[in-house]
């Protein structure tokens, strides 16, 4: 293992004094800004990262895992945090939790963050980051997994679901009920995968059956019941429906069923609704939500194990896992009406 850079190193690389670089961090408004400049395009060069686990004795392990997040606001990954941290527990370790709200410039600060108190291995959601996330945890040889997706090119090791694959299921039942005028909501793609892959699957399975989704008909909702609903009832007061609304998230189908619901819309009589996920409590929806189950506490657990060996083995390890995903059939799909 490489030695890891110390402050000395930055101070040289910035051409100033290991006492600036200190004030820099501890200080910043005592230090120019030009100087500030310096000294953080040396601390990305060397991937230097400051110990403020400073009571943890070297060369022994600090037994905390870093996991972070895009959202803990709703049912996302409630259940993946769940089982993740369970099962880390039960293997001598806890978790240091943190959410950076789909910002992955923030994932980069937290990243930091978390290397800072010395973790002993870092979690992160998906396979899409910044590239300097990337290279820092390259950098400092830090113990990494990727959860919720997996891709066998991904930067680190995965445990996760083929998110194109639980879209294209999502896609190939819509069109076998026969739907050709088909709607979609899913979050903003850009800096998600997890997103953009269901969102590619879907849109790949209707066109094999010559059915696209229309501009107009492409709604961004961020992963609230709210905004959905709003963008439903927005797509409503237009007056030419489609007989399919296909959401990126269960979430997002739940905001829609309520628009639908308001709107005197029948489901399915007079519409189709499909999610993503499986989240708890959409069995129980009346009529319940047709989506993809994606095993979350699987992942969870499953994750778990893998970072645990990541950290503790001083051999490379294969800890990589591919989740399948599972189309649940309910009671929000059926053949197209007439809306």
């Amino acid at each position: 293992m490489k030695k890891k850079t110390d402050i000395i190193a930055v101070a040289r690389a910035a051409r100033v004094s290991p006492s600036t670089v200190s004030r820099s961090f501890n200080h910043p408004d005592l230090v120019k800004a030009s100087t500030r400049k310096k000294i953080d395009a040396a601390v990305r060069q060397l991937g230097y990262i400051r110990n403020r686990a400073a009571q943890t004795i070297h060369g022994i392990r600090s037994g905390t895992i870093g996991l972070i997040v895009p959202t803990v606001d709703q049912a996302i990954f409630a259940e993946l945090i769940q089982s993740f941290s369970e099962a880390v527990e039960n293997l001598g370790f806890t978790i240091l939790l943190a959410s950076h709200g789909f910002d992955l410039d923030r994932e980069y600060a937290l990243t930091r963050k978390m290397l800072e108190h010395r973790v002993d291995g870092v979690a992160l959601i998906g396979i899409e980051h910044a590239q300097d996330t990337l290279e820092l945890l390259a950098q400092q040889d830090m113990p990494t997994l990727l959860l919720w997706s997996f891709s066998p090119d991904a930067a680190f090791p995965c445990v996760g679901a083929d998110n194109y694959q639980a879209g294209y299921l999502i896609g190939t039942h819509v069109a076998a009920l026969g739907h050709k005028r088909v709607a979609a909501i899913f979050p903003p793609l850009g800096g998600n995968d997890r997103a953009s892959l269901r969102f590619a699957g879907v849109t790949d399975a209707l066109e094999a059956v010559g059915c696209t989704i229309p501009e107009a008909w492409r709604l961004v909702a961020p992963y609230s019941v709210a905004t959905a609903k709003s963008a439903v009832e927005a797509l409503i007061a237009e007056g030419d429906l489609p007989t399919a609304i296909v959401c990126g998230n269960d979430v997002l189908a739940w905001g829609a069923l309520h628009a639908l619901m308001r709107g005197g819309i029948a489901v399915p009589g007079q519409m189709t609704v499909t999610g993503i996920g499986d989240f708890n409590g959409s069995k129980e929806f009346e009529p319940s939500l047709t989506t993809v189950r994606i095993p979350a506490r699987t992942i969870g657990a499953k994750a778990a194990e893998a970072i645990v060996r990541l950290t503790t083995s001083e051999e490379e390890v294969d800890t990589g896992a591919l989740i399948p995903t599972e189309i649940m059939v309910r009671g929000t799909s059926g053949p197209p009406g007439k809306a």
